[in-house]
């Protein structure tokens, strides 16, 4: 009977050995995971392409129960993305913090050095997308047509509004442009987010803007306002009737990253951790749905194959910068 009880006991013992071995060894093979919240930054207000594009990759990631941990969603639109910047340059905990980001990566961090942000440093997690611009008015105006915008433009010289998101950075980019091409002299005026900027269309408080599909799709449907030309390199499938600045003899193509930034410092195993979280988001069909839906491009880049995107982009836009003299 002792025997037997013995046994019994080495068994059981072995058992239990065998049992956390299995915990050690399948946590080994599972790799760094989230042990808290995940500071979710985004580098623009609410209602825009940014906000809309984080808090939906949050909800795709909870349903799915991909992460152990919640990602938090944190706006930190100021100064042209700057708050957004140093947040993540000086993260106290850099494997739980990662920001949703757009163009202004690259414009602010030139435009203000004093920041001593350098994005070589910032962890690459993934380019979800490429978001278009398109040309806006509203349906009262009349304008139909680039044509008839330049004439009315042209009329209203330094009175004309384009309202767009943030100083020197993709809205007022495009501004430039048109006023360039056309000889415009259109008064950019910037708000925090791309919703705030729809609103401010939709509610006639301005006379144009460059939003993204996202950012109008609600006020399009509803008939409010209407897009004149998109600054793309084929039409929009969402927008048949709105030629591109390519066929109107004008050849501005433009696109804004929406990608996925980890903090400076971040451990390769953190890292890789949020790069095929991301993955899982970007294969999965919500994710898809919206690209379609919101007229997004581009495909998927983690690594160093985002980190040479970045250096490309930054260049591309430190050349833009000069030409308006913002640098």
């Amino acid at each position: 009977m002792r025997i037997l009880t013995t046994k019994l006991i080495l068994t059981g013992f072995a058992i239990a050995v065998s049992f956390i071995g299995i915990s050690i060894f399948g946590e080994a093979v599972a790799g760094w995971s989230p042990k808290k919240p995940v500071q979710f930054i985004i580098m623009a207000g609410k209602g825009g392409g940014a906000d809309k594009m984080a808090r939906l990759m949050q909800t795709v990631i909870e349903k799915n129960k991909w992460s152990p941990k919640p990602l938090t969603p944190i706006n930190k639109p100021g100064g042209s993305g700057a708050e957004a910047l140093v947040h993540l340059k000086q993260a106290k905990d850099p494997n739980h913090t990662i920001m949703v980001t757009l163009n202004s990566f690259y414009t602010t961090p030139l435009r203000q050095p004093a920041l001593g942000v350098d994005i070589a440093t910032f962890t690459p997690v993934a380019r979800m997308a490429e978001d278009t611009f398109l040309l806006w008015v509203h349906k009262d105006s009349g304008i139909k047509t680039v044509d008839a915008f330049i004439k009315a433009a042209k009329a209203k010289g330094k009175n004309w509004i384009m309202a767009g998101t943030g100083s020197l950075q993709e809205d007022q980019l495009l501004t430039d442009f048109l006023n360039a091409d056309y000889g415009l002299s259109m008064k950019y005026v910037p708000y925090k987010g791309g919703g705030k900027v729809a609103k401010q269309l939709a509610g006639k408080h301005a006379n144009s803007t460059v939003n993204n599909p996202s950012e109008q799709e609600g006020f399009y449907k509803a008939g409010t306002t209407v897009p004149l030309a998109a600054f793309t390199p084929s039409r929009l499938e969402m927008f048949p009737n709105a030629p591109t600045f390519r066929e109107l003899g004008q050849d501005r193509v433009y696109f804004m990253q929406r990608s996925v930034v980890g903090a400076p410092g971040m451990s390769s195993e953190a890292a890789a951790f949020y790069q095929g979280l991301f993955e899982k988001v970007y294969k999965s069909d919500d994710w898809q749905k919206y690209r379609k839906k919101k007229s997004l491009m581009g495909d998927f880049l983690s690594g160093s194959a985002l980190k040479d995107y970045w250096k490309k982009e930054r260049e591309i836009h430190r050349s833009m910068l000069k030409k308006m003299g913002a640098l």
